[in-house]
């Protein structure tokens, strides 16, 4: 069995490969992050479309549960992407220009993005967007439940445990948006 050389297990070859490795996790996050917020609206619609159909009010608490989940799942696949791309920029970037001596450092692409006089703009509006979308969408549907003739207690009951769970959703997407 022939021993590996140095130079085939070096530091700076197994940070490169981390980097690809993190770099194609943080993008396939990316897709399924994206495509969340459409199944969501997709979803959704179909609720709407059902409720309207079959004039039964209680079904438009489905929406709060759909919001719920998918936007959790949303909110932990972003948190997870900006973790990758800080890890990338605070961690492995300047161990491998370290290594490198790359006085200019590596990665630009991670930190040049970030300095676009729009980003700040684009955060806000994407923190909006996911904020209706995840919260207000829902609370929408809760509020018409709570006007339509016939409600339940039982349900009144389990769409204020979905309005708490909302709000406690909205929270969280306020506390992970950037500034």
């Amino acid at each position: 069995m022939a021993m590996a050389s140095t130079e085939d297990i070096s530091e700076s070859r197994l940070l490169l490969a981390e980097y690809d490795r993190i770099k194609e996790e943080q993008k396939t996050r990316i897709g399924f992050r994206d495509n969340l917020l459409y199944f969501t609206l997709a979803a959704v619609t179909t609720v709407l479309a059902i409720t309207v159909q079959s004039t039964q009010t209680q079904l438009l608490l489905a929406v709060p549960v759909v919001c719920l989940v998918l936007g959790w799942a949303y909110l932990v696949n972003d948190e997870k992407i900006s973790a990758i791309g800080c890890y990338i920029r605070d961690q492995l970037g300047p161990r491998l220009a370290e290594l490198s001596g790359a006085h200019d450092g590596v990665f630009g692409w991670e930190i040049y993005h970030r300095d676009d006089a729009s980003r700040t703009t684009r955060k806000r509006l994407q923190t909006a967007v996911d904020l209706f979308t995840y919260l207000a969408l829902p609370m929408i549907c809760v509020t018409a439940f709570w006007c339509s003739p016939g409600v339940q207690p039982l349900l009144v009951t389990a769409s204020l445990a979905q309005t708490l769970a909302l709000a406690v959703l909205g929270w969280q997407f306020l506390r992970y948006a950037e500034p």
